[in-house]
């Protein structure tokens, strides 16, 4: 006999991440460069994990500007304030994990417009926020956004390269004022998410420890597929997976 999940709504992904699958664009930036959106995240650690094809993601922090490569079989990620950019190879696909699933999507994410943008939260808004739906529209502004987020994205990295970390500490105070009004929102998020998921094993290892482990009969199994198929997202075409604590449309977008 089959039986079904006696929950309707599944309970969070292991961890509370968040997951999505992304093929990386093939659009030449200004530097000659087919890839993604350069951003950074405030609170979240965000983790490529290659499936197919390669590419590369160039990242900056304190230490400097890295290139490193991606290829089938390669997990990478990167912390709170590592700028990144993902790189187009070849037929680059990548599943990405997401830390504190909801943070991400109600806008932990801040992208390399270029100063006077970033000091505009209303024209951070217009230049980063898309259309809906996955037209040749939305494509466009896609790109531009693009664009422009690698305009900005240069100029930190020329000062990287040249021993000069003010405009990166500054992109990361610009971006940190940017998101402060939506602090409150995310812990929020985080309580019924990362932070309840922790709990919960807390609760489970204390019903062990004391015999008494019946929280064992609510055991079941879930299964989902993607809700949307190639959305637009920061790094590439995204197939998003409509999971509890995630948002669709992402807000940021």
């Amino acid at each position: 006999m089959v039986t079904e999940p006696k929950d309707t709504l599944p309970r969070p992904l292991p961890g509370a991440v968040g997951l999505s699958h992304l093929s990386a664009y093939d659009w030449e930036a200004a530097d000659g460069v087919c890839g993604g959106s350069p951003h950074l995240h405030l609170v979240c650690t965000e983790a490529y994990v290659v499936t197919g094809g390669r590419g590369a993601v160039q990242t900056l922090s304190p230490g400097g500007y890295r290139d490193v490569p991606l290829r089938p079989g390669t997990v990478a990620w990167f912390t709170p304030g590592t700028v990144h950019r993902m790189v187009q190879g070849g037929d680059l696909r990548i599943t990405v994990l997401m830390q504190n699933s909801g943070l991400p999507e109600a806008g932990d994410a801040v992208f390399t417009f270029p100063p006077e943008v970033l000091a505009d939260p209303e024209r951070y808004a217009a230049a980063a926020t898309l259309l809906p739906g996955t037209g040749p529209e939305t494509e466009a502004a896609a790109r531009r956004r693009r664009d422009l987020a690698v305009e900005g994205y240069l100029v930190l990295r020329e000062a990287l390269a040249a021993g000069d970390d003010g405009p990166y500490r500054d992109f990361q105070r610009a971006a940190a004022r940017l998101v402060r009004a939506k602090v409150p929102g995310w812990r929020e998020l985080w309580r019924a998410g990362a932070l309840a998921t922790a709990e919960r094993t807390g609760a489970q290892l204390d019903a062990l420890e004391t015999g008494q482990p019946d929280y064992l009969a609510d055991a079941t199994a879930y299964e989902t597929g993607p809700t949307r198929l190639g959305g637009f997202g920061m790094c590439g075409r995204r197939d998003e997976y409509a999971l509890p604590g995630t948002t669709l449309p992402y807000h940021g977008e």
